[in-house]
Formats: structure tokens, C-alpha cells, sequence
């Protein structure tokens, strides 16, 4: 494969994760140039090699998986065994930083957690990543996933209508911006320790990863700021008008924050609309804004519009569904795929890691390995006998497959 970016080079990281959360953060970092490890059962793997979403498999190969586990190495270890047991803290006292995503208590059970892990390991960097945090709140035994956490934290409500079922987010927004959140903990405990030598726990949860993502309209609302839902389709419950989404003939179009005379000048001065434009009638009477503006573009041609908009100014953009999205000139142009040959699942498209650095660009040089597919490479080089790897491979033993509340549930 490609020579790798060699940021973290020198880095290892071992990672006991499953879904997405975990295996995001630990990809980001992989790209990056660290070395990552990934502990999982034996035979069937972690949780996301057996589903994916729209049913995505490739050559049976799921894409969930795909999606999150390039520049990755598999050791298929059974932690219910105590010579696997050893062999990851062997694996953990070679290794610089350690990410897991288990369900709080997994990792206790398992001689793993932070606690012990530092005795072999002193100046480890422990990352945690859950729903509900680790300790004993009272949410600690629910499941950590990303729509139930979005209506916990009103992230659903917060792009809803007034007496319409409100709509969650059309991607797992909390997953993936926990899983940046994460590495980016695990980036800033990395270089206190080149300063200090000293090691620490990181940890991150799903609720305030959701909040973070909403840190203008809490913040808002905690401070007596108007954030209610609309009754028309505004983009949300804390911008004022013109914003949201308009239909036209042939799709929708989105108006962002721009002045009402801007959009009165395009849409031919009709009566009533610039006398709307002071700051307390674009928020107090958005949705008679709202109403005045919708029956100009319902019959307009979608991308007709939008370039009549954008010359006066107007700040807009068409509603594109995936296909449109990904021939769109503006995102082509960044060149956000990159296509790859599997050896399981043949050829898949990808998207590139999403940061761009001088120094090289980040590849794939490791496509997503099979379950355990580097098990013997990996204990040979932590000074296991070639008895001994066929002793502690052997004893891995397959796990039936659990329902909710398993040790895989994070």
C-alpha cells in the first residue's frame, strides 16, 4: 500500500472498540501515521463487522466496518481467558496510548481498566469514550447511541417544527464528532506527556459531545436567548429569518443569514418584505417572513434561483440529495473520495481523512484487516514463542452472539 503520513509516527495504539466512536477516533489517529492495534473476539470480530447500514456489504464484507478500520492491525484475543488476558497487557505495556469504548464495568471485568493498565504502564494515555460516562451516574447502564443521545440532549427538538414530529439529524452527527473530540484529547494528552512524561485518562462521552455540537443555541437559551421552534420550515429554533428551507418547483432551496432587502431586490421588491428587515421583526415575525417568501419561489426552477440569489448577494444553496452531491463541482474539487482495492470486498470508495497537511497527504496502507488476520505477527513481536502464540491463539474460543446489554455494548 501507500507510505504512510508520519505525524505520529513511532505512536502505538491499542484499541478495544466496536461501532463507530471508537474506531473513528482510533482511524484519525492511524491516519496520521500512528500504529493501531485492534483487540477483538475471536472469529466473529467486533460488532461492526456484522452490520451495516442500508444493508451495505461488500463481498459479505461489511461496510460499517470498511468505514473505520483502515491502517489498522486485528489481534483476535478472547479476554475471557487469562493468557489472552496476559497478552493484552503485554500488548498495552508496548503501547503508548490505549482507546476503548466498552460498556462501563467491561474493562474492570477484565484486569484493563485505567487503574490497573498504569501500574504495567505508567505513563499511558488512557482514553475512555461512552454514552453516559463511566462512573456511577444513573444513565451509566443505558446504551451509548447516537439518536437516542440526540433526544436526550434536545439536538432532535432543537431542528424541529412547532407541533410537527421533529427529525433527527439525517447522519450519526454525535458519534463521529465525539469520535474528533476524542482525538483530539488524546493529541493534546500526547504532547503534555513529551513535555512532562507524565501519562493520564481521557474521557469522553456521547451527551456532552452532543451539547458541544450545539454550543450556540444552549448557550443561547441559558442566557435568556430566544430559541423556540418555528412553525414553518426555518433551518432552527434560534436564527432568524430569512433562514431555512423553501420549496421550489423542482426541489428546495436553503436561505442562510442575509439581509431582508438583499432577498426583497432579488425576489422583485415584493410589497411588505423589506419593511421586515430591522433585527427584532427577522426574529420576532420569522415565520410570517417565512410565509411572504414561499409562494415567490414555489414555482421558480430550482438552480435558476439559486444563481438569481447568489447575484444579489443572497446567501443560499440548493438541497442536493447524495448522487447530485458527489458530481457538485464545488465538492468534486476537493477530491473527497479515494477509491481502493479490498482484498475481501474488491473495490470501494472511501472517504479521505479530512484534514489536509503540508507534509504529505494521509493514505490508506493497511486496508481493513480480516478478524485476527495479524494475531501471530503481533504476539511474535512481543516476544512470544512460537508455542506459546499456538497455545494463546488455540484458546481463543468463539462467542455466541449476545443481545443489548452484552460486554460489547458500550
Amino acid at each position: 500500500m501507500n507510505e504512510r503520513l508520519a505525524l505520529l509516527d513511532g505512536v502505538r495504539i491499542v484499541g478495544f472498540t466496536q461501532w463507530l466512536f471508537g474506531p473513528a477516533a482510533a482511524q484519525y489517529l492511524g491516519d496520521m501515521g500512528a500504529e493501531v492495534i485492534k483487540v477483538e473476539p475471536p472469529v466473529r470480530g467486533s460488532w461492526e463487522r456484522a452490520w451495516a447500514g442500508g444493508n451495505t456489504f461488500l463481498n459479505e464484507v461489511s461496510a460499517c466496518f470498511l468505514l473505520t478500520h483502515r491502517n489498522v492491525r486485528s489481534i483476535a484475543l478472547d479476554l475471557r481467558e487469562p493468557t489472552s488476558q496476559d497478552a493484552a497487557r503485554r500488548l498495552i505495556s508496548s503501547a503508548d496510548i490505549v482507546i476503548e469504548n466498552y460498556r462501563p464495568g467491561v474493562m474492570e471485568k477484565f484486569g484493563l481498566d485505567y487503574h490497573r493498565v498504569r501500574e504495567i504502564k505508567p505513563d499511558i494515555i488512557y482514553a475512555s469514550a461512552s454514552g453516559y460516562g463511566r462512573s456511577d451516574g444513573p444513565y451509566r447502564r443505558l446504551p451509548g447511541q447516537d439518536l437516542l443521545i440526540q433526544a436526550l440532549t434536545g439536538l432532535i427538538w432543537a431542528g424541529g417544527q412547532d407541533h410537527q414530529v421533529p427529525r433527527p439529524a439525517g447522519a450519526a452527527v454525535v458519534d463521529q464528532h465525539a469520535a474528533l473530540l476524542l482525538a483530539a484529547g488524546i493529541l493534546g494528552a500526547l504532547l503534555h506527556r513529551e513535555r512532562t512524561g507524565k501519562g493520564q485518562e481521557v474521557e469522553v462521552t456521547m451527551v456532552e459531545a452532543a451539547l458541544d455540537l450545539q454550543l450556540e443555541p444552549v448557550v443561547y437559551y441559558m442566557n435568556g436567548g430566544t430559541v423556540e421552534q418555528p412553525a414553518t420550515p426555518i433551518g432552527s429554533a434560534f436564527h432568524q429569518a430569512p433562514y431555512g428551507v423553501y420549496p421550489t418547483r423542482d426541489g428546495y432551496v436553503v436561505l442562510s443569514l442575509s439581509p431582508i432587502t438583499s432577498v426583497s431586490a432579488a425576489l422583485g421588491a415584493p410589497p411588505g418584505l423589506a419593511e421586515l428587515s430591522d433585527r427584532d421583526s427577522m426574529m420576532g415575525r420569522r415565520d410570517e417572513i417565512y410565509r411572504i417568501i414561499s409562494p415567490l419561489v414555489a414555482d421558480r426552477e430550482r438552480d435558476e434561483l439559486v444563481a438569481e440569489l447568489r447575484g444579489h448577494g443572497v446567501w443560499c444553496a440548493p438541497v442536493l440529495d447524495y448522487a447530485e452531491m458527489l458530481t457538485d463541482p464545488g465538492v468534486q474539487h476537493l477530491s473527497p473520495v479515494q477509491e481502493v482495492d479490498d482484498p475481501r470486498a474488491g473495490r470501494v470508495r472511501l472517504l479521505r481523512h479530512p484534514i489536509r497537511y503540508s507534509s504529505g497527504e494521509p493514505r490508506i496502507h493497511r486496508p481493513p484487516p480480516a478478524v485476527g488476520e495479524h494475531s501471530r505477527e503481533i504476539l511474535a513481536e512481543l516476544g512470544y514463542s512460537p508455542e506459546e502464540i499456538d497455545d494463546i491463539t488455540s484458546s481463543s474460543r468463539p462467542r455466541p452472539q449476545a443481545g443489548p446489554g452484552d460486554d460489547a455494548e458500550r
